[in-house]
């Protein structure tokens, strides 16, 4: 993968184990093959994203599969997105711990052959997470850094990836090519209600409404709803932490939902915007 220096954006290339600009901006790459390209200066804290409890309960929760349909749609969008594509550029912004963006590259690799593979990389802001993604997945290339300030070069992405993720309308207008895509996922009006039922007296639904993007137009939209049934307390543990709704629970409120099974409405956006200027 191709980097940007994150202090003077000009291009890193790899001198033994580090990744070196022409002004001398040196960045080491971690044993377990990602390289942190984000700046002391530029975090607002210690360690900005999720922390190792919240990115271990996400693991442990994507890893029995409650969320596959999501993966599998975003897949099949991107798929058909980039179909004419010979070596696609493909950027999972925000992956976390790097779940959809190994699906994504299975799912891939299976229609390419070793002349037109997609080159994925993933890309948060959370060092935790992105330790353990290139830990597991060898194949992708992982970094630290910001989705506001990228260290990818102008048009250089085929596809960009936002799952859950905030990002800026500039910097994608600026890394995703003139007629590549950016792919978003947000939660639908019904997703996770059940559970906002338990907390609220009068819970709200999210808002349905396309985000405008400068730049881009909306050429596909998707919706994804189904429910799944937790029945063991670690999994809605998992699931709780993994969203702000666990900040608004009290102790006995967080036991008695752990002590039943949970039925819940999963509920997804999926929406595909092409670049056009």
């Amino acid at each position: 993968m191709n980097y940007l220096c994150p202090i003077c954006a000009r291009p890193l290339s790899a001198q033994d184990q580090s990744l070196v600009c022409e002004q001398r901006h040196q960045f080491d790459l971690a044993k377990e093959g990602y390289v942190n390209l984000l700046p002391v200066q530029n975090k607002k804290s210690k360690n900005p994203g999720d922390n190792k409890e919240m990115m271990q309960a996400r693991r442990e929760f994507l890893d029995q599969g409650f969320y596959q349909s999501l993966s599998d749609k975003v897949n099949s969008i991107a798929q058909q997105a980039l179909i004419t594509v010979n070596v696609p550029n493909i950027l999972d912004l925000g992956c976390g711990e790097g779940y959809y963006t190994h699906r994504l590259a299975q799912v891939m690799a299976a229609m390419s052959d070793a002349n037109t593979a997609p080159k994925i990389a993933g890309l948060d802001i959370s060092k935790s997470a992105i330790r353990f993604a290139a830990k597991r997945y060898k194949t992708i290339s992982f970094c630290v850094a910001s989705a506001y300030n990228t260290p990818f070069a102008d048009a250089s992405q085929d596809l960009v990836i936002r799952i859950y993720a905030p990002s800026q309308d500039a910097e994608l207008a600026r890394i995703i090519k003139v007629g590549g895509y950016l792919l978003t996922v947000t939660p639908a009006a019904e997703h996770l209600f059940e559970l906002k039922q338990k907390i609220y007296q009068t819970p709200e639904k999210h808002d349905m409404s396309i985000e405008p993007i400068a730049g881009f137009e909306v050429v596909e939209q998707q919706r994804l709803t189904h429910e799944i049934t937790l029945t063991q307390a670690k999994d809605s543990k998992n699931l709780l932490e993994m969203t702000p709704l666990a900040w608004k629970m009290s102790d006995e409120q967080k036991a008695q939902l752990y002590a039943t099974d949970l039925t819940l409405t999963l509920d997804f956006n999926f929406t595909l915007y092409k670049h056009t200027a």
